[in-house]
């Protein structure tokens, strides 16, 4: 199993994670390069700004169902093929 197929995993799972919590869990050396492959094979995943508890803000990764707007988006944007 790719250090990659396991933070998939560990989102479809439920896990929200930080990059530096990816980093630290499965070793990878560009977490932002791991969330683009898996949003590159269809997977969604958002990225949201949060709070931690010592008062810094950082971006949380998870994945979630795309909303209607989203697919609409990606149909204008690619046409209809690219559902096919």
């Amino acid at each position: 199993m790719t250090k990659t197929s396991k933070l998939l995993a560990s989102f479809q799972k439920g896990d929200a994670l930080t990059a530096k919590q990816i980093k630290a869990r499965f070793g990878l050396a560009n977490p932002a390069e791991a969330v683009r492959v898996l949003r590159s094979e269809g997977y969604a995943i958002y990225s949201n700004e949060t709070k931690l508890s010592d008062g810094t803000v950082a971006t949380k990764y998870r994945i979630g169902k795309p909303s209607r707007k989203m697919v609409a988006a990606a149909a204008e944007y690619a046409g209809a093929a690219v559902f096919s």
